[in-house]
């Protein structure tokens, strides 16, 4: 594992494998195949404390800083971690089907429109002052990173669930 003084790529390597999962060999050039990325603040600091886990769930090493890293392993793990963090942004919402839950939000996000079902007023979880992070109903997290950029309707719309 690396410590504050020794650079984490001075640690540890990372290469993707034929079946595109990542392999780690450590400095004592133990191997393993499958490690997968985890952020610990996915939301609040996305770039900040990445754990390198086992298939066993070990961790193997710690980066502190992603931007500390070298360009190509700095991109291996970003490129790992946008295939496991999905949280698309709503950007807009365009309707509920009712002020009670469970309801129907349709909405637009950064990744195009959809819609889901807000089971309860607990699933929507405040991140700081402006922030939000709502738990549809099939599991999937949409995040609204500050409700007072949303549009006046969307905040009204909003403003009832919370």
């Amino acid at each position: 594992m690396s410590n504050s003084t020794t650079p984490a790529s001075a640690v540890f390597q990372l290469e993707r494998q034929p079946s595109g999962r990542l392999l780690f060999t450590g400095a004592d050039g133990e191997r393993h195949d499958g490690v997968v990325p985890v952020r610990a603040f996915p939301l609040a600091a996305p770039d900040e404390g990445i754990s390198l886990v086992s298939t066993e769930g070990h961790e193997l090493a710690w980066v502190d800083q992603l931007q500390a890293l070298p360009p190509d392993l700095r991109a291996l793990l970003q490129e790992e971690l946008a295939l496991r963090d999905f949280v698309p942004e709503i950007r807009r919402l365009k309707s509920v089907s009712t002020f009670g839950t469970p309801s129907v939000w349709a909405v637009e996000t950064d990744r195009g429109d959809t819609s889901f079902v807000l089971a309860g007023e607990e699933d929507i979880r405040r991140l700081g002052r402006t922030g939000l992070l709502i738990a549809g109903s099939q599991g999937v997290q949409y995040s609204v990173r500050d409700m007072t950029a949303l549009d006046r309707a969307s905040r009204r719309l909003l403003e009832r669930f919370l």
